[in-house]
């Protein structure tokens, strides 16, 4: 059997949940998945195995690291297996010097795994190194994916030539498993016409209860952030640049070739308050969106709510990020709380479409799906 060894960046709320859910999962199963390296975007614990007390022994032992030392480290733990990978990746000195950096897939043979729970557009740089030195990629970090169409290729090419895996089923939906639906109905031809949603748990919670409730939008704002469900600074969400890199995932998907900046996205950030104030000065300005939305939800039918949702024309190749108007009728219009939800229209399902619906949001499910895409690397070896 392999040994899946697993270096997870990223400790915050994600990461930290992702540890403790492996950690159980290993009390549980009989193939256990060793995490030997944790870290920050500064420090690094190196140990042979996560345990409850990891965060512990996080601040005592964590120090400075560069990827060379993981790398060095991943090639210790190889060297004391005894494992065949260490003449074919990770330091090997058997063989070209392309098979010495990257550990081969073979029967029993020990893999690794970088996990990427951070949102740093500057850790998505070192994808293409960590596959080159033996690493699969798992990632929560949608940037890697919305970055340029040709760094898209890059790494993909980079995955193919070094027979690596790169999973990243949390991009989209969070515990939802639109990405795999969606490849699945791409690559048996199915033609794909449509694909439209709420995108994001934290705005489907604000406009499903500002759409529900007798609440001022602030007040709901502020009660989405003491609960977790908006970035630190909700501008994040309410610009709506968030939504506009999962669409663009689901049109990379789908085999457009289509830029970031082709994604047409309504932002619901006043000018005045978008780059010119800090995010305490746009906390105490949040007032300034009652009137707006108060308007938008005044001009609604009886049987209307207001939805922010991503589309993704295939016919017209046109993505856009925008506010609607929403019968209450549709799948769209009846989500609560803060799920997303997903139509799926094709040739196949006609003018019903396929619809993929539950929580957006929340550290414990996203934590779950990358867990989730950990297991499927883990048992495509096994």
């Amino acid at each position: 059997m392999s040994q899946i060894n697993i270096a997870i960046f990223g400790i915050g709320n994600v990461g930290s949940t992702l540890i403790k859910q492996i950690v159980e999962f290993n009390k549980k199963s009989h193939n256990k998945l060793n995490v030997f390296c944790i870290a920050n975007s500064k420090l690094a614990l190196f140990q042979e195995e996560a345990t409850q007390g990891w965060n512990a022994n996080f601040e005592s032992q964590a120090y400075p690291y560069s990827l060379e030392d993981v790398y060095a480290f991943a090639k210790a733990l190889l060297e004391k297996s005894n494992s065949p990978s260490l003449k074919r990746g990770l330091g090997g000195d058997v063989g070209d010097k392309q098979q010495n950096r990257t550990l081969r897939k073979a029967e029993g043979e020990d893999q690794f795994i970088a996990v990427d729970v951070t949102a740093s557009p500057d850790f998505v740089e070192n994808y293409i190194q960590l596959v080159e030195n033996g690493f699969h990629i798992v990632t929560a970090n949608k940037i890697a994916n919305t970055l340029s169409f040709e760094f898209y290729k890059e790494l993909r090419a980079a995955l193919a030539v070094n027979d690596k895996k790169f999973l990243y089923e949390t991009n989209v939906g969070a515990g939802l498993p639109i990405i795999e639906t969606i490849k699945n109905l791409h690559n048996s031809g199915e033609e794909i016409h449509k694909i439209r949603g709420v995108f994001s748990g934290s705005l489907s919670y604000l406009f499903n209860t500002f759409s529900a409730e007798e609440k001022s939008f602030s007040e709901i704002l502020l009660e989405a952030d003491e609960l977790g469900l908006t970035e630190p600074d909700a501008r994040e969400d309410l610009s709506g640049k968030d939504v506009a890199r999962k669409l663009l995932i689901l049109g990379r998907e789908v085999g457009l070739t289509k830029e970031f900046n082709d994604v047409k996205v309504q932002s619901l950030v006043p000018a005045e308050l978008n780059g010119t104030t800090t995010s305490p000065q746009f906390r105490e300005s949040v007032k300034t969106l009652d009137s707006i939305f108060a308007d938008s939800k005044s001009k609604l039918a009886t049987n209307e709510v207001l939805r922010h949702v991503g589309e993704l024309d295939l016919k017209t190749q046109q993505l856009e990020v925008k506010l609607v108007q929403e019968s209450k009728t549709t799948a769209l219009g009846q989500t609560k709380g803060a799920d997303a939800v997903f139509e799926i229209y094709t040739e196949s399902y006609g003018d019903q479409p396929l619809v993929i619906q539950g929580a957006g949001a929340g550290k414990a499910v996203t934590a779950r799906g990358v867990l989730g895409d950990i297991l499927k690397v883990a048992r495509s070896f096994n």
